[in-house]
């Protein structure tokens, strides 16, 4: 391709924005027209790529854990990396739970709503402590990739990255094929990226054409809520927390990680998003070997949009609804949960699994789950958005703090030339701190 055809390349969140903005139009002609044909369309092009993306979501995350906790032997001080790594999304999960409760306490979501418990319904599904605690492990090592249970999958990836790293070099062969296995997984994974802004037309126009304007209307508090409240933790937390901790310019952050940020509002999935995260995430300056650890980490545990804001605003949502009184203390296990229980979420589409565990937790009625599905797909984009963007930012703040970020490729990041899943920076081994 010559320069010349380069020049006009239109940028990827380019793409993404004229399929947001093509989706919307092509949903208000559907539901306008009441043209059934196209919202079918729209609904099964929505569909498609979503199935594209979950299809690699278990070997992805099986390889992309294993490989990551193995890369750690190349890294100095790799406990100190991971330590600091886990208490910086303990960190910014506290402060993102913080922020929903605040909104959620000040703004009373579930009041003037006309909504009553007997809207609500059980979830086909739900989550407790003992279920969580209990299905980490599975009963056998097939069942969790055809039932796509990615915590079980984390933990059977666990076991067989700490496995590898004691044989030392015997099992380098199982490495090396591990390695080569999850760069085939992100290269096929790379051409599904590629067709998001299609996959936008079809989602974007089809949560337009089935809900419409009137279903934000009934849950309108709630929804600016979650909006607001990811909003804030998105642009001002993060910019904070870049300007004051990492000593870095948040405008540049987001030059750099918006492709995935974007992608990830579209999708709704940290996973399906992970390899452009981890892609953005190491142009940002992060070394290659800590981001391999740092983000898979992070597309599997790190949800201050779906973990943190989401179920406290929806708490007080479902407690509002049902004419039950919360007290310091329930605010305390929320905090908790949101902190200690953001795994069950699994960075899988939805945050149903969260919500069931923070409502069975402060024995909220489960039924409040069923009055918060219909709305969830529009709320689930800024919540992974929020997810993703969390994840390649606490990479860079421990990065910087430990003297590792490349602040001359931190500097010159952008998105707008994102052309497969090994564009990055050149390899780097981390100087010792």
């Amino acid at each position: 391709m010559s320069s010349y055809t380069k020049s006009f390349k239109v940028p990827f969140w380019a793409q993404i924005l004229a399929g947001l903005v093509l989706g919307v139009l092509l949903g208000w002609l559907a539901r306008d027209q009441d043209l059934s044909w196209l919202t079918t369309t729209l609904e099964k092009v929505g569909d498609t790529f979503i199935g594209l993306l979950k299809l690699a979501v278990a070997p992805l995350v099986f390889f992309a854990i294993l490989v990551s906790i193995t890369n750690l032997r190349k890294v100095n001080n790799a406990a100190r990396l991971a330590s600091r790594t886990l208490l910086w999304f303990m960190v910014t999960s506290l402060i993102a739970v913080s922020i929903g409760l605040v909104i959620g306490l000040v703004t009373n979501p579930g009041a003037g709503t006309g909504l009553t418990p007997k809207d609500g319904a059980k979830p086909d599904e739900t989550g407790s402590w003992i279920d969580f605690l209990t299905g980490i492990v599975p009963t056998d090592v097939i069942t969790p990739f055809t039932e796509l249970n990615v915590l079980q999958i984390v933990f059977m990836a666990a076991v067989a990255g700490i496995a590898a790293l004691q044989l030392g070099e015997r099992a380098q062969p199982i490495l090396n094929l591990s390695e080569s296995v999850l760069e085939l997984l992100q290269k096929a994974l790379w051409w599904v990226i590629r067709l998001a802004p299609l996959g936008t037309v079809g989602l974007i126009g089809n949560a337009i054409a089935t809900y419409g304007w009137d279903l934000i209307g009934k849950y309108a508090t709630f929804t600016a809520d979650i909006y607001v409240g990811c909003l804030i933790v998105l642009f001002g937390v993060y910019p904070a927390l870049l300007a004051t901790v990492a000593k870095a310019n948040p405008i540049q952050f987001f030059k750099g990680a918006w492709p995935a940020i974007q992608l990830a509002f579209v999708s709704r999935s940290s996973v399906g998003t992970m390899p452009l995260t981890q892609k953005v995430t190491e142009r940002l300056g992060v070394p290659k070997e800590y981001a391999s650890f740092a983000v898979p980490f992070g597309a599997t545990t790190k949800m201050d949009g779906c973990a943190a804001i989401y179920p406290a605003i929806a708490a007080i949502f479902v407690a509002q609804i049902f004419d039950i009184q919360l007290g310091v203390g329930d605010y305390l296990l929320i905090a908790f949960v949101s902190v200690v229980g953001s795994a069950a979420t699994a960075g899988l589409t939805g945050a149903t699994v969260m919500l069931t565990l923070t409502l069975s937790t402060l024995g909220l009625p489960m039924e409040g789950v069923g009055l918060l599905l219909a709305i969830d797909p529009i709320l689930d984009m800024i919540r992974t958005a929020t997810n993703v963007a969390g994840q390649a930012l606490i990479p860079v703040l421990v990065s910087a703090r430990e003297n590792l970020l490349d602040r001359e490729a931190y500097a010159t990041a952008d998105g707008s030339s994102l052309d497969g899943p090994r564009d990055a920076q050149p390899e780097r081994v981390p100087a010792a701190v």
